[in-house]
């Protein structure tokens, strides 16, 4: 017994990270049993909406858009309702995965409300300010069903289509809401639910005492309550839609009463958010008001569709796409990968008769085959293209929208391929939303390198083209050129657009063409690597920033690493706006800051930024490294996270003094070190070689016993002439 005794302790530890493994088993587990039981509802989607009204159900998808955005809006006016603030576009996606993971969460209704609060947090939102929205919409949420239930239950019991089984349903709901009413007041009051609450959870007091302090501003509760009976317009609406979709005559009145039942067995029901019983409950209340079994469970599997369906695929999305922004460049590259393949296919394969007979109506021959030339070329910059993509240039992005734009109409105009047009659009849709992973900064210089050579380029290739054309003999093509055909098919070898009617007799023929379209593709190829070329940061420095980084440390230097930021291994970071520097080295994808910038204290923020925002352009992130404790708060306001690595202590040695009580147990050690011969020495510049010799003899059989190298970077390296010149206490 005693060898397990270690196990309370690792228990208590590691509670949380063994009750998320836990909870992780049981959504797993609860995953492949909702797969499994729900087998059949899955399989029967497809064939029912092969006789459905498409016009009517793309209204429906559309509406559950709109149903999930109208959630996003009353987030945040829950949040305003605690005087706190989140955009439309935050409490859209707050919906979203907290909707999605409630499927696999016990009660999941109301659980789910604990998850997600992040992102949130991370703008400023409270803890208990998240916590306190988050209940005031569960709570509305419920609140607005019964609203709109009452009287639709009092109609159907007038009609008799609603059952006792129903109004034990609404009853509970009532109950619940009556239950949560109850446990605020008790814990704003500090009633007996919250001593007890307090008794077993003692760390819920704090939040409980944060959540006493809120208040609710009426306005914006008020403005939840609308939001909350608009969503559930819309569920009504959804039904009334389906029914519309089956080619079926509609009925508001069912639809509202279909819709309350289901939405009351959605509330009770603990689990998977009431599947089976929505189902079981909408089909039933359906059959009661005359509608065939068979009809029944359409309409519900319709409106589950839309209602429950749509809003978890577009929660699974929101993961997806959140998982890595590394995935948002991934996509569009690999698209873009595929689209260059389907381009060269496209072209090397026949066209469709009938479509290229109908095209000829519109567009001449050399316009059709012009117009294969460039979807081919398009083709191939594209496989170049996808792989700058992957580095996130704001240039090769410019490049992929250009090239699938050309690649669109291409498709349309050589021989109306409107499946690879389609892939097209469907690639640009990708691109631009997103835009915002694409952000590295090009090469300027290089640019205008490339355009240069492409110019120079240019005029050499249409001299050597066209005089090569004019002069040549009748018999290489058959063809007496003159200057403006010289001219032309220069122009339409060198961008690569090809000439249906030069046809090469020879193969002298062939091989002037050839090194016409070789410099053109050569040219092209070289200017779209100088375009979208990433900016690659310089790895050195020239002497005259390090002469103003050592005038900025003389006039700004005001700590004991200052002496390490113009070594040899640091490059200097200035903005035009700003007197300051940063000094940094990079390594691999990251931007290491020794300590932070060296300017006045006012512009140390500022010139922060300035560094963030440049390191942001050139896909690095920065790292600043040993920085003050003063200076913590000011990197934690700017969104830094903080890793502790020790503590150093710094002391004026020229007040400095082992004088007093508080000194003792110093000078208890000092007496001890030199009892035992010991003693200390200062060696004031310049530094005898025989003492610089032993030191250097120490440095490295301590390097050399340790197996470590010299820390350069924040501790500096042993250099003979520099130390000369420096007091050295041994």
């Amino acid at each position: 017994m005693r060898q397990l005794k270690f196990i309370t302790p690792f228990l208590r530890e590691n509670a949380k990270m063994i009750s998320s493994y836990l909870f992780t088993l049981f959504f797993i587990g609860v995953a492949i049993w909702f797969i499994k039981h729900e087998g059949a509802e899955l399989k029967s989607v497809g064939p029912l909406l092969s006789t459905a009204s498409i016009s009517w159900l793309t209204l429906g998808i559309l509406l559950s858009i709109g149903y999930v955005f109208v959630h996003g809006l009353m987030y945040r006016a829950a949040f305003a309702a605690v005087s706190s603030s989140i955009s439309v576009v935050d409490g859209t996606v707050l919906y979203l995965k907290r909707n999605f993971v409630s499927v696999f969460l016990p009660a999941g209704g109301v659980s789910s409300l604990a998850f997600f609060s992040g992102e949130i947090e991370k703008k400023g939102v409270s803890k208990s300010q998240i916590n306190f929205a988050s209940s005031i919409y569960g709570f509305i949420g419920i609140l607005s069903v019964v609203v709109i239930a009452i009287p639709v239950f009092v109609y159907g019991l007038i009609e008799g289509s609603i059952g006792n089984g129903e109004w034990f349903g609404l009853l509970a709901v009532v109950l619940l809401i009556a239950l949560l009413f109850g446990l605020y007041k008790s814990v704003v009051h500090k009633g007996r639910f919250y001593q007890l609450l307090i008794r077993y959870a003692p760390s819920i007091e704090v939040y409980a005492a944060q959540f006493q302090e809120s208040t609710v501003e009426r306005r914006h509760f008020l403005a939840t309550l609308r939001y909350s009976l608009l969503i559930e317009v819309i569920g009504i609406v959804h039904i009334y839609i389906a029914m519309l979709t089956l080619h079926l005559n509609p009925s508001w009145m069912i639809a509202m009463i279909s819709y309350i039942v289901a939405v009351v067995f959605l509330i009770i029901s603990p689990f998977l958010r009431g599947l089976g019983a929505v189902e079981a409950s909408m089909s039933f209340i359906l059959i009661k008001l005359g509608f065939p079994a068979a009809v029944a469970v359409s309409i519900t599997l319709i409106y589950r569709l839309m209602e429950f369906w749509m809003p978890m695929l577009l929660g699974a999305l929101s993961f997806l796409f959140k998982v890595n922004k590394l995935l948002m460049r991934i996509l569009p590259a690999l698209l873009m990968l595929c689209l260059g393949i389907v381009n060269i296919i496209s072209v090397l394969t026949p066209a469709i008769r009938e479509r290229l007979v109908f095209l000829e109506n519109f567009l001449p021959l050399e316009a059709i085959t012009a117009s294969n030339y460039f979807v081919l070329v398009a083709g191939l910059f594209l496989l170049v293209t996808a792989a700058f993509m992957l580095k996130g240039l704001k240039m090769a992005w410019y490049f992929a929208v250009a090239l699938c734009a050309l690649s669109l109409i291409g498709h349309l105009t050589k021989a109306i391929d409107y499946e690879e047009a389609s892939f097209s659009v469907l690639v640009l849709v990708i691109l631009f939303s997103s835009r915002k992973q694409y952000y590295i900064k090009h090469n300027s210089r290089l640019r205008s390198f490339g355009i240069q050579t492409l110019l120079l380029s240019i005029v050499g290739v249409f001299v050597y083209g066209s005089i090569g054309f004019y002069f040549l003999d009748k018999h290489h093509f058959g063809i007496d050129f003159s200057w403006l055909q010289s001219i032309k098919y220069t122009f339409q070898n060198f961008f690569l657009v090809g000439s249906s009617d030069l046809v090469p007799k020879d193969s002298f023929a062939r091989g002037f063409l050839y090194s016409i379209n070789i410099s053109g593709f050569l040219s092209l190829s070289f200017l779209v690597y100088t375009l979208i070329r990433p900016f690659i940061l310089r790895q050195e420095t020239d002497e005259n920033d390090l002469l103003h980084a050592t005038g900025l440390l003389e006039k700004y230097g005001d700590s004991s690493l200052d002496y390490f930021k113009t070594y040899s291994d640091k490059l200097f970071y200035q903005d035009d706006a700003i007197e300051g520097m940063i000094a940094y080295r990079v390594a691999g994808n990251f931007a290491v800051v020794l300590e932070g910038p060296v300017a006045r204290v006012e512009d140390k923020s500022r010139l922060t930024k300035s560094f963030d925002r440049y390191c942001y352009e050139n896909g690095l992130k920065c790292i600043y490294y040993r920085i003050s404790a003063e200076s913590l708060e000011t990197y934690l306001f700017l969104g830094k996270k903080k890793l502790f690595l020790g503590q150093e202590g710094i002391v004026d040695l020229t007040t400095f003094s082992l004088e007093g009580g508080s000194r003792k147990s110093i000078r208890n050690a000092i007496k001890k070190v030199s009892d035992l011969g010991f003693k200390t020495k200062i060696y004031e510049s310049p530094v005898p070689d025989g003492v610089l010799q032993k030191l250097k003899s120490v440095s490295d059989d301590w390097l050399r016993d340790t197996e470590r190298e010299e820390i350069v970077f924040s501790q500096g390296i042993f250099i003979w002439e520099e130390l000369k010149r420096q007091p050295i206490i041994t």
